[in-house]
């Protein structure tokens, strides 16, 4: 009993994670209830709303309270514009949703970023309030710290959920959820609320009024899914990070420019499989409660150019820029250059959304100048004549040098992302180009020989061809019931011998 309450009690040290045992335990406990309702479908959408809210509760504390208040806005905004009837009414109502959104948003994750630059720009000595912590100081008598402002979990994915939601119904994509609770479960779905994917309305709503269907080879995926995420998250990203990754980022200086190069790749492996494999788990997760996501990822350092790496990277947050900001600037509508400058405007907010620093905005700025560069690029191809080769020898070199110089495009513009300062991200440049000490390498590499090998295997995993990893995913979907329970044993003793002593939260719940 003492271990369900800790459980249920939210502890700003320990929230709620995919990868803690108690996540799991939660989970149990929700399937089982839901078991016993699942075939009710205005019960089950009600019980898995709350579910969510505590869950939210559990990760980020009072912060559901503001949830709550998004879900009110949109709910009725939402049918405050399907009911107007002029067009005038409709971009209010839109507007209004938008700026709630936007402004809550800014408060939270802009607030010190403004100021600061308010301060620097007019010389003022002016300081962030946290204006709720001051009213609920005054109104229930609490302690919070006024002048410190914490990011709630999950704010930039669900705010940009609610935004697609007003603005679809205002383009006449969809209708206004009627059932304020279901909304409330469609903007609060505990598996993909805190870090995605970006669930547009369109995608899952329907979904609300179905009957619960999940079949044998689903519930094989939604397995594999949740193994192969925790093994990609507790397995590699976090071993590479705690033992390698970040002790390089934390002291540029104190590493050769072979050991920074080798920690940017580093980088770029665990923020894939620690992205990714919260997104697998959240995939499966919710796949057991018979509800469908959209994929997140497709094996993004295989894309052969930027564009194609922004196909298979964070693919809710990149069609979500397309749709909703890239289109209405004027996409490519209106000639070569608009096209570029909205591309450029795109990225750099892509990269602001992030977090308000400036390598963010570089790291953007890094992708857009590359989307555009490809666009050039592009046209130029058409007008040369190429020389002529044998088909496939072409075709196999030329894609070999495309993916390699996109990974290393890719790569190069994580240092900025990772970094934890300007000068941080210089100096780790710096070594790079300057003092590589490359006479070290075979040292080095038998220093770090655990995490190196880490590091390879797991881009060796990521570069298999697509049809292998079908055949072993497909096998593990086959297989009897007793071998799936097997393998969740085996996995479970491995992550538990090797997995650190501080549970590693996932990289995305920041920003």
């Amino acid at each position: 009993m003492e271990y369900l309450k800790e459980i249920l009690t939210y502890s700003e040290g320990k929230p709620m994670l995919f990868t803690r045992l108690h996540f799991w335990v939660f989970f149990t406990i929700l399937l089982a209830l839901y078991s016993l309702i699942y075939r009710q479908r205005a019960i089950r959408n009600a019980y898995l709303f709350l579910m969510s809210l505590l869950f939210y509760y559990l990760s980020g504390g009072y912060f559901f309270t503001l949830l709550i208040f998004s879900t009110i806005a949109d709910y009725t905004l939402g049918h405050l514009i399907y009911q107007s009837e002029t067009r005038i009414k409709k971009k209010l109502f839109v507007a209004t949703s938008v700026l709630i959104n936007l402004g809550v948003l800014s408060y939270f994750k802009y607030s010190y970023f403004f100021i600061r630059t308010t301060n620097r720009l007019l010389g003022t000595d002016l300081e962030v309030v946290n204006i709720l912590a001051r009213w609920s100081n005054q109104l229930a008598n609490t302690g919070f710290d006024v002048a410190t402002i914490i990011l709630p979990v999950g704010i930039s994915f669900y705010t940009f959920q609610t935004i697609s939601y007003t603005v679809d119904i205002y383009r006449g994509k969809v209708k206004p959820v009627n059932n304020i609770i279901d909304f409330g479960f469609y903007v609060s779905f505990f598996p993909q609320l805190v870090a995605g994917p970006i669930v547009r309305a369109a995608e899952f709503v329907p979904q609300l009024y179905q009957k619960f269907r999940l079949t044998r080879r689903e519930f094989g995926h939604a397995l594999f899914l949740i193994l192969t995420g925790l093994m990609k998250k507790m397995l590699i990203s976090d071993y590479i990070s705690i033992n390698y990754v970040d002790r390089v980022f934390e002291a540029p200086l104190s590493y050769s420019g072979f050991e920074n190069m080798m920690a940017v790749y580093g980088y770029a492996l665990q923020i894939y499989c620690d992205f990714s494999g919260y997104t697998d788990i959240a995939i499966g997760v919710a796949l057991m409660m018979g509800f469908r996501l959209p994929v997140n990822f497709n094996s993004p350092y295989k894309a052969i150019h930027v564009t194609d790496f922004w196909r298979r990277w964070h693919i809710s947050l990149s069609t979500w820029l397309r749709d909703y900001l890239y289109i209405p600037l004027g996409g490519n509508r209106k000639g070569e250059l608009r096209r570029n400058i909205n591309i450029m405007i795109t990225m750099l907010l892509g990269g602001l959304w992030h977090g308000a620093h400036l390598r963010f905005i570089i790291w953007g700025g890094i992708h857009g100048l590359a989307l555009v560069v490809h666009k050039v690029w592009g046209r130029v191809k058409k007008k040369m004549k190429q020389p002529p080769r044998p088909l496939r020898e072409k075709k196999v070199l030329g894609r070999f040098l495309s993916v390699f110089f996109t990974f290393h495009v890719v790569t190069a513009a994580w240092i900025f992302f990772r970094a934890q300062s300007m000068r941080k991200a210089k100096q780790m440049i710096g070594q790079i180009l300057h003092h590589f000490e490359a006479e070290l390498i075979p040292t080095m590499i038998a220093s770090y020989k655990e995490v190196f090998a880490i590091i390879l295997i797991g881009f060796i995993l990521h570069w298999l061809p697509a049809n292998f990893k079908e055949k072993y995913r497909g096998w593990f979907i086959q297989t009897p019931l007793v071998v799936k329970i097997i393998a969740v044993i085996l996995v479970v003793l491995v992550i538990y011998q090797v997995k650190s002593a501080a549970i590693q939260p996932f990289i995305y719940f920041k920003f």
